[in-house]
């Protein structure tokens, strides 16, 4: 039954919706994924159809068996597949009016007025181009005797809606398009393997990534691996940049290194637009030093594999936007591509976007390069020199090991000697701090710790990572950053200025809305649910309840369930009854129920928080479920543990942390500025202990006093937490019977310009 309100959402009702995947490039792990929450989201809750277009315009030109209807089984199970199951294809025929009057005519025939595209700029201008043509294809329509009059009024207004599917992340008006964080994960997997026979071999690899014109995933994957050159078309290298790049990979191996990685974008350039090949590149190096140098071209691989947990849940929040702007679409509302802008879905005109990416490309064609890095500067920035200061400063981890750590104390360590500091690092957190354990650390002791997973430099379970000039006496059992702050008082030694980065799988640090590790932390978890169903493929009806790690934070959860297309996710955050127990088992409303009726194979998934509820626990749900099974299913429990703490961190991870390691050195040497006085330090201001961290688009810096006002102390929780909006999200993929009407849609917004700004960034 629709849960629909009578009289709302009349532009869809009884006319059909079709999917369409266009373009040769966009095969990108999480199309399909696109695909499934469209159609997840629209079928159980409207009365209109969905139908799919196979091959993508050169489906919607020949129609036929091209344009078939989909059901919720169309799309069960297939979560964990990459590329786009509906085909996609370039069509020559789309582009002339002919072949969108075939279209139009195709369209009519199965009362489709509401048109989803996914693909790029091309793409998505290609169907913008088809909308305002719409009602002079019916008029043609009409005049050739193809359509009635009658039926060219009734489907006079066609609604567009687009997703940017593409690896190269080349689309204005997006932080990220669908593909790119799994395109960085092959990467990353690439580069993680090769550092391992170039150490052994001391070899130079030259690493060609794609992108086209754009140089996003060179520039992350750079920034992720340590690499020690970097060429992408937005910032084309100084004439002479031979004699630099060749002096800069001599000094590295002088000063002790095995390996050197250059990363090249394929549409890399100079300043006078000539093409730079990883082939020139290698020759360079083999002529001018000497070195055992090997070209690696990644190609295609970028292209598939598993989507990442990131791209899973932002194609289905996308696909589920999409849906709400078609339901929501009026004669006079513009064609609009859903976006993401930091952690939130929004809509954006759809050819304000394509003529960004277009002035974009413009510029790096008339050779206005500083226009080129906007679109990169957030992480541009982040290999851009600094002005010096000098102090001293010391670096510690505190708490449970979370990846993303290591790239954090690299990126704060060698920030800091280049400022000019003397950088010391602890080992052991705060016991190692009270024993002494203090050294310090050179450019090259942090070389190779971006890859690595856990803490290199020890620690111990009390708080978060945690930055601050030496100078203070041994801390005695001081549990975090707010301890030391009101110790200030007791403590003049204490006065000194504190930065926290916030490192925890759990996610549950106030004021960010992402901490270190924990996209690793799902990946780890989505990888374990991935082979988990696999190991029920041969076995009917199988219920599986996982337990996943986070205290009483429900994140971990919550995003697993939607990466792995769970069930149910029951959380602290979310009070759920025996009741909410009791209809998950229900004949008329377990999905597992009504799949054992159409007599598919399946797995069910429900991810279970460990500390979600004092009495109903993993073993009770295990219990309950066995029992309720009544013969149709039976029941396994898997307790993920501390597998999700493990693994080498993410692209996301490496990046975020690197990011956040800049960013709370140079706060710290500002801070330290300002404090400065009479030879000393002595910085007692509530603003001068602070958390760094994400929120929504931008690093804030949120002082520890104020933080303490909106934070569960019992329970280890901040009071406000943005993914558990993310769950009305999951129930609605999960088939549970919501009113449309709780979804909050994404506003209409407009496509802004950032300033390039070396000293801002980020």
């Amino acid at each position: 039954a629709s849960c629909v309100p009578p009289g709302l959402f009349h532009p869809l009702v009884g006319t059909g919706r079709c999917s369409v995947t266009e373009g040769g490039i966009f095969d990108s792990a999480g199309l399909w994924l696109a695909g499934q929450a469209l159609l997840q989201r629209g079928s159980p809750f409207t009365s209109a159809p969905l139908l799919f277009c196979l091959q993508g315009y050169e489906g919607l030109v020949e129609g036929g068996e091209n344009i078939k209807r989909a059901n919720w089984l169309s799309v069960s199970n297939i979560i964990q597949l990459g590329g786009t199951i509906i085909g996609s294809a370039r069509c020559k025929a789309f582009t002339t009016r002919e072949g969108r009057l075939l279209a139009a005519c195709n369209l009519v025939q199965h009362g489709i007025t509401n048109l989803c595209v996914i693909g790029g700029d091309g793409s998505l201008t290609g169907a913008n181009i088809f909308r305002t043509e719409w009602g002079g294809l019916l008029e043609e329509l009409v005049k050739d005797g193809k359509i009635t009059e009658e039926v060219a009024k009734k489907y006079c207004h066609l609604n567009i809606v687009g997703l940017v599917g593409s690896i190269d992340n080349d689309f204005c008006g997006t932080d990220m398009t669908i593909g790119t964080d799994s395109a960085l994960h092959r990467i990353m997997e690439v580069i993680d393997a090769i550092t391992t026979t170039a150490q052994s071999h001391q070899r130079t690899f030259v690493l060609e990534v794609m992108g086209r014109h754009c140089g996003y995933l060179a520039l992350v994957s750079a920034l992720a691996s340590g690499a020690d050159w970097l060429f992408i078309p937005e910032a084309p290298p100084e004439d002479g940049w031979e004699d630099f790049m060749c002096a800069r990979l001599g000094e590295t191996r002088s000063r002790g290194s095995r390996l050197n990685i250059i990363i090249i974008a394929e549409g890399a350039i100079d300043r006078n637009g000539k093409p730079i090949s990883s082939s020139y590149v290698k020759d360079l190096v083999v002529q001018r030093l000497g070195f055992d140098t090997r070209v690696t071209v990644l190609g295609h691989v970028q292209r598939g594999g598993t989507p990442s947990a990131f791209d899973r849940v932002l194609s289905s929040k996308m696909g589920m936007e999409a849906v709400m702007a078609l339901l929501e679409a009026t004669p006079d509302t513009p064609a609009c591509v859903v976006s993401l802008s930091g952690n939130q879905s929004v809509r954006l005109p759809l050819m304000e976007c394509v003529q960004v990416t277009k002035e974009v490309q413009k510029a790096m064609d008339e050779k206005r390069f500083e226009e080129q890095q906007l679109s990169v500067c957030a992480d541009w920035c982040c290999l851009s020199p600094f002005r010096q200061t000098h102090f001293s400063l010391a670096i510690l981890n505190v708490g449970a090991p979370a990846a993303g750590m290591n790239a954090a104390v690299r990126s704060a360590v060698r920030i800091g000697i280049s400022q000019g500091h003397t950088v010391y690092v602890v080992n052991d957190g705060f016991e190692g701090l009270s024993k002494g354990q203090i050294r310090k650390v050179g450019w090259h002791d942090v070389a190779g710790w971006l890859g690595r997973g856990g803490s290199m430099l020890g620690t111990k379970r009390l708080c978060h990572v945690l930055t601050f000039p030496l100078g203070a006496a041994p801390c005695r059992r001081i549990e975090g950053g707010v301890q030391l702050v009101e110790a200030r008082g007791q403590y003049e030694e204490l006065c000194i200025v504190m930065c926290v980065i916030p490192a925890t799988i759990s996610n549950n640090v106030p004021g960010t809305d992402f901490s270190l590790g924990c996209d690793t932390a799902v990946n780890a978890a989505m990888e374990s649910c991935d082979r988990i169903k696999q190991s029920a493929s041969g076995t009917k009806r199988r219920v599986f309840i996982v337990e996943t790690m986070g205290g009483y934070c429900g994140y971990l959860s919550t995003v697993t369930g939607i990466a792995v297309g769970a069930d149910a996710a029951y959380v602290y955050e979310d009070p759920f009854t025996i009741h909410d127990l009791k209809a998950n088992v229900d004949p008329g409303l377990f999905s597992l129920w009504q799949c054992s009726s159409a007599g598919c194979t399946t797995a069910v998934k429900l991810t279970h928080n460990e500390k979600c509820h004092e009495h109903y626990t993993t073993e009770f749900l295990y219990n309950l479920y066995s029992s309720e099974g009544r013969g149709i299913f039976d029941c396994r429990i898997n307790v993920l543990g501390h597998l999700q703490q493990g693994g080498a961190p993410t692209p996301f991870d490496r990046n975020y942390g690197t990011k956040l390691g800049v960013k709370a050195m140079l706060w710290m040497s500002e801070k330290l500025q300002e404090a400065y006085r009479k030879g000393r330090v002595f910085a007692n201001s509530a603003d001068s202990a602070c958390v760094i961290g994400l929120r929504k688009k931008t690093v804030a810096f949120s002082p520890v006093t104020e933080l303490k006002k909106v934070t569960d102390f019992e329970h280890r929780l901040p009071q406000e937490q943005w993914w558990l909006n993310l769950r009305l999200m999951l129930k609605m993929l999960a088939n549970y019977q919501i009113s449309l009407t709780e979804y909050i849609s994404g506003k209409m917004e407009h496509v802004t310009r950032r300033t390039l700004s070396i000293e801002k960034g980020f």
